[in-house]
């Protein structure tokens, strides 16, 4: 028996997110819908789409009293969990607009969302939460409740009330919402690494469609297993590890957090995961550290790995033909591949890597290692996924081709021009906004400069507006460059500095942890706050930046660093809740610094 079985729900069988929810249900009750850790039993414990379904209605019944109405705004703030599923469906069940939140997101910044959004309704992870947001509200919020998900011994008061005192005990029929697949669902505030947030109104059909239309690129079986541990609240993780996992009819387990993310992969064993760059580019550096401690022919062996293993890929790609050298690799798979396999639990069929650039040489590494690594590309103003890689059609470096009914273009000043069934329907209460992003002939603006190869490949060359312009004239992309610091582990956190400048200099969070060894080998005290100004320290950081950016050009090299210890946070304003850094924010933290390094 073949146990790789597909079950697609097509988007016309579904029509609306909610319908999707159904279809499934209706197909498969007693399948295991998703898993989650359960701290009080210390054990992993699986729910099926049934009781999925009963605490959906649940939920329908208590908000039905709240006496909201379609097209009411409702929010939550909740981390990865079965219950953000149960809200999503049961409010939309009732034609209601989801508006998340970053769990990690500033009050203030909740506060301004909650205001903007109308948000009637306010579901959230436990009493500290609320406890954080209230002082931020004002007269202007018109917040009629606000549900706790952990009930504690914090005492609260009306409008807020406990989740397991407002629910209803038993379940009921679902609420059979025939919603129009082109109303709005959700508005998904845009992190903005400048200004306030953005309200991106996606409909149904415009997550819907991507999900449907990114697996016309890839497979998803009834037997996968999905590990989610990017926030809901972020686009990527919610129509592709959410809505997509429905429509194949995969199994979603919920990753206890990042600290424990490589302990449940090796526990899950998951087959697909979606992911950013920094978890792959953390694994990489792991990897280097532990061969560079082993012996001449461990690191020899890993160099044969690559170079056969990256022969394999290409070859299999039918991009070159057979060489002898292929013959080693059972020899290097059993020795060093498969090992590096066994980083991702061993099970990995599918690897997703969107939301910023994935280093070539980082993706390398773990393609040569036989792990499926597609690069894809999206906004959230695009549902999000505009390209990605296909497993017989994948270059690497570029970003994959644009997803069936998907049309990209190129633009004025090389910025990349994408239209399709998933653009937004714009920003809330922002049609200036909207009008600057979308056309008079529909074409959406990413930002982002591209070109697209004779093979319909996307290589993302700069972004707009993120060009260092020296006072040479020398033009830089400082995301490059900060993406290559970045493959050091000593660096947790970059940014390059030269807008107007003879020459270039880069703010360094450094890694706490790696830090000791590195002040210790220059006999330094690492508790003493003052070693981060030590000169043969600066002298060393810089001969290792001259080693990470050899391959690009002479201007584009670092004279001058400021180190820190200090992280750059959505709580410090210098992060989005994206983890994207906020470029002005953390030039202004460290103007003293900066100007310091140019005097």
């Amino acid at each position: 028996m073949n146990t790789s079985t597909k079950d697609l729900i097509e988007i016309e069988q579904a029509k609306t997110l909610y319908g999707l929810f159904q279809e499934r249900l209706k197909r498969n009750p007693e399948h295991s819908a998703y898993r989650y850790y359960c701290s009080d039993l210390k054990q992993w414990l699986d729910v099926t789409w049934q009781q999925i379904a009963d605490d959906v209605s649940r939920w329908q019944t208590a908000i039905a009293k709240e006496a909201l109405e379609p097209g009411d705004r409702v929010a939550l703030n909740l981390r990865n969990c079965k219950e953000w599923v149960i809200y999503d469906q049961a409010v939309m069940g009732l034609g209601l607009i989801l508006v998340p939140l970053y769990p990690d997101d500033r009050p203030d910044n909740v506060a301004y969302i909650l205001k903007d959004a109308d948000v009637k309704l306010l579901y959230l992870q436990n009493a500290s939460q609320w406890k954080r947001i209230k002082p931020s509200l004002s007269e202007e919020h018109n917040l009629q409740r606000v549900v706790i998900n952990q009930s504690d011994d914090v005492a609260i008061e009306s409008p807020v009330v406990y989740a397991s005192d407002w629910l209803p005990s038993e379940s009921t029929a679902l609420v059979d919402w025939q919603a129009d697949p082109h109303e709005l669902a959700s508005i998904i505030y845009t992190s903005g690494t400048t200004g306030k947030p953005k309200g991106v109104m996606l409909s149904h059909h415009n997550m819907l469609s991507v999900a449907a239309n990114a697996l016309e690129y890839f497979d998803v079986y009834t037997n996968d297993v999905f590990l989610s541990f990017l926030p809901l609240s972020h686009t990527l993780e919610r129509t592709a590890g959410y809505y997509l996992a429905i429509m194949g009819g995969a199994t979603v387990v919920y990753s206890r957090g990042i600290p424990q993310l490589a302990e449940d992969m090796q526990f899950i064993k998951p087959s697909v995961m979606f992911t950013v760059p920094r978890v792959f580019e953390r694994i990489y550096c792991r990897l280097n550290q532990k061969i560079n401690q082993q012996s001449i022919v461990t690191k020899l062996l890993f160099r044969l790995t690559n170079h056969v293993g990256w022969l394999r890929f290409l070859n299999k790609q039918n991009r070159v033909g057979w060489r002898p050298g292929l013959l080693l690799w059972p020899l290097v798979d059993k020795l060093i591949a498969s090992k590096i396999r066994q980083q991702f639990g061993g099970n990995m069929r599918l690897l997703v890597s969107g939301g910023a650039a994935l280093p070539e040489a980082v993706s390398k590494v773990f393609i040569a290692s036989n792990l499926a690594v597609l690069q894809g590309y999206g906004l959230t103003e695009t549902s999000p996924v505009i390209s990605v890689n296909e497993l017989n059609n994948n270059y690497p470096d570029s970003v994959g081709r644009a997803i069936p009914n998907v049309n990209v273009m190129i633009g004025d000043n090389d910025e990349l021009l994408c239209k399709g069934p998933g653009i937004m329907l714009g920003y809330w209460n922002n049609h200036k906004a909207t009008a600057q992003v979308i056309n008079s002939e529909g074409w959406l603006h990413t930002g982002d400069q591209a070109r697209i190869s004779e093979t319909g490949h996307i290589y993302i060359t700069g972004r707009i507006k993120d060009i260092i312009v020296m006072s040479n004239g020398e033009k830089i992309p400082p995301n490059d460059i900060e993406a290559a610091i970045l493959n050091d582990d000593i660096f947790d956190q970059a940014l390059v500095i030269g807008e107007g400048r003879s020459y270039l200099s880069a703010l360094l969070v450094l890694n706490s942890d790696n830090w000791f060894s590195l002040a210790k080998t220059h006999k330094l005290d690492g508790f003493d706050a003052n070693s981060l100004n030590d000169k043969t320290l600066h002298s060393d950081i810089i001969s290792r930046l001259r080693r990470l950016l050899h391959d690009f050009p002479s201007y584009a090299k670092i004279r001058r660093v400021t180190l820190t210890l200090e992280p750059w946070t959505a709580e410090n304003n210098l992060l989005t809740p994206t983890m994207k850094i906020k470029r002005p924010q953390v030039i202004a933290h460290h103007k003293a610094d900066i100007e310091k390094m140019y005097s």
